[in-house]
């Protein structure tokens, strides 16, 4: 059986030790790969409400999860937005041109994941003057568009997002404040150090690094645990 969870809508907020008020939102996953997959069982693990989602509803994937000892729960693509607060896309990029007409995404905060990459590797298909988020923002009529979590590979999410006590970073870019800052809070509620990447057109700047860790990842041989890291002194 799936576990059950407040279908209010609204934000929670939950007690912690000392009266601190955790943050506690609703956050759809639609993709169940291995990058959807590996960000339901990361965020599954926080306290924040998880849905996935994908073509079929979710039920396989969610059935998995549970079974694992995860609270998530399935439910239908358009069902999903309309409960989530939050909506991460872990599809590829060429499968999201549909889901304007699939359901309601105005005023939701959107976590774009993608690196639009040619089917042959080469390169992206968007780029230069534009990128995926962008051009996912112009498909999704009022929905809060973010970037994040696009550098990282689908094995860090098991393997963990530290490397010796050192969380992996992820750059959070959105026009919106509100919805980046939403999306930094979160991602640091998964154990990410989080980092303002600023605007939405910087993802112009971050797609091209979510290739460049392919690239080193699998075209120059060093394997899906490494992450790009900004130093700081």
């Amino acid at each position: 059986m799936f576990s059950a969870s407040n279908n209010t809508g609204t934000t929670r907020r939950k007690r912690l030790s000392g009266g601190v008020m955790e943050m506690k939102m609703k956050i759809a996953i639609i993709g169940t790969g291995n990058i959807g997959s590996g960000l339901a069982r990361t965020f599954a693990t926080t306290a924040h409400d998880v849905i996935v989602s994908d073509r079929e509803g979710g039920a396989a994937a969610a059935a998995r999860l549970v079974e694992d000892g995860l609270d998530v729960r399935p439910a239908a693509i358009p069902a999903a937005v309309s409960e989530a607060e939050i909506v991460i896309l872990a599809l590829p990029y060429g499968a999201i041109a549909g889901l304007a007409d699939q359901a309601d995404f105005n005023r939701k905060i959107v976590i774009d994941v993608t690196n639009p990459i040619s089917a042959d590797f080469s390169g992206l298909v968007v780029s230069g003057t534009s990128s995926a988020a962008e051009e996912i923002a112009a498909a999704l009529s009022g929905a809060r568009v973010v970037k994040a979590f696009n550098t990282v590979f689908a094995d860090l999410y098991a393997q963990g997002l530290s490397f010796n006590g050192v969380p992996v970073q992820t750059f959070v870019a959105s026009d919106d404040e509100a919805a980046r800052e939403t999306v930094i809070a979160v991602a640091g509620d998964a154990g990410f150090d989080a980092r303002n990447a600023g605007g939405l057109a910087n993802a112009r700047y971050l797609e091209p690094l979510g290739f460049m860790n392919i690239q080193f990842g699998y075209m120059l041989g060093q394997g899906t645990q490494i992450a790009p890291f900004w130093l700081a002194r």
